[in-house]
């Protein structure tokens, strides 16, 4: 199951007090305080794991709590701290406050090993020794542990991308990245049939390769949460390029129409997606389709600047001109 967004509630452990104890030991005429210091808290850790591809393991569970430190003994002995707790996520996790700390993602999690200690473990509390002075020999005060930090946490992945496939549904995209990648994902001849994002690498010439992302399809309204909504954009806001396909052979609407829809959704979702680089790709070109409707749609590409190339996934044609112009983005974005 694919989970791309969670709430959880992290508490790290408590610290262990300190101790009041004094030296009781036969032939030994002087004693003293000798009552050690308690064990700091656990610490909860979030780690970016390259093994971990959802948020699924936080679906059932949501609460996290570490292990809190031992109580000090006497003999100057320090309680054990407690164990810390360490959490995986995917790479490419955001975590943000859930409440009262503000809207500012508190890390992003973009390589695999990177950690955030979501919760502060507290610190163990002080033994009697530590109160000892010249004047004051026999201290009975000892710390008491502090409490572990603790937390609601908003989880949201975020898929690491170098192209983003976007338009409306069945424009093409699953076949497209089916063709180029060595991912399978579900095509079939009705909409969304794409429910969540697949990631697919292409291994091209010279030992050339870069990630694409199919997102579910698009449709007018999908910011206001018509079709499947707009929640799977965030996956294509890492993206270099945006890949816009257009189905030249849908007979009932202008493609110049469809090309605006998936516009306006894009600049309507913000996040600066209407801004990326985009390639129009105008798609299925095996199959009969109005010359009148490329021309339209060559000539609004040249209007903004963008670059538009013709493909027919299912029968391997234009895939080369397409990811030389591809690749001239994500190369671009690598040198320094």
């Amino acid at each position: 199951m694919f989970l791309d967004s969670a709430r959880i509630f992290v508490k790290a452990g408590r610290g262990g007090s300190g101790c009041v104890s004094f030296r009781r030991e036969k032939f030994v005429p002087k004693g003293g305080p000798d009552g050690g210091d308690g064990g700091h808290g656990g610490d909860v850790v979030l780690v970016a794991r390259s093994q971990v591809r959802t948020l699924v393991a936080f679906r059932y569970k949501r609460s996290f709590k570490a292990e809190s430190g031992q109580h000090g003994q006497g003999s100057l002995k320090t309680g054990a701290s407690g164990r810390r707790l360490v959490l995986s996520v995917p790479v490419g996790t955001v975590i943000l406050p859930d409440e009262g700390e503000g809207d500012a993602p508190l890390a992003d999690l973009v390589e695999a090993g990177q950690r955030f200690v979501a919760a502060k473990g507290g610190r163990g509390g002080r033994g009697n020794t530590r109160f000892k002075t010249a004047t004051h020999q026999a201290p009975r005060e000892f710390g008491p542990g502090e409490e572990g930090q603790e937390r609601h946490l908003r989880l949201e992945l975020k898929l690491l991308a170098d192209v983003g496939l976007v338009g409306l549904p069945n424009a093409g995209k699953s076949t497209l990245l089916s063709v180029i990648t060595n991912a399978r994902p579900k095509i079939a001849a009705y909409p969304f049939t794409t429910l969540r994002p697949i990631l697919g690498v292409v291994e091209w010439e010279r030992h050339r390769s870069f990630v694409v992302a199919d997102i579910p399809g698009l449709i007018e309204g999908a910011h206001r949460g018509a079709g499947l909504g707009d929640q799977f954009l965030k996956h294509v806001e890492r993206t270099r390029v945006l890949l816009h396909l257009v189905d030249l052979t849908d007979p009932v609407t202008p493609p110049l129409e469809r090309v605006r829809v998936i516009e306006n959704e894009l600049a309507s979702y913000g996040a600066g997606l209407s801004e990326k680089p985009v390639v129009l790709v105008g798609t299925k070109a095996d199959m009969p389709f109005e010359p009148e409707h490329e021309a339209a749609l060559k000539a609004y590409a040249g209007e903004r600047g963008l670059p538009y190339r013709r493909i027919s996934a299912a029968a391997h044609k234009g895939l080369e001109p397409l990811l030389r112009a591809v690749w001239s983005f994500v190369a671009e974005e690598e040198s320094p």
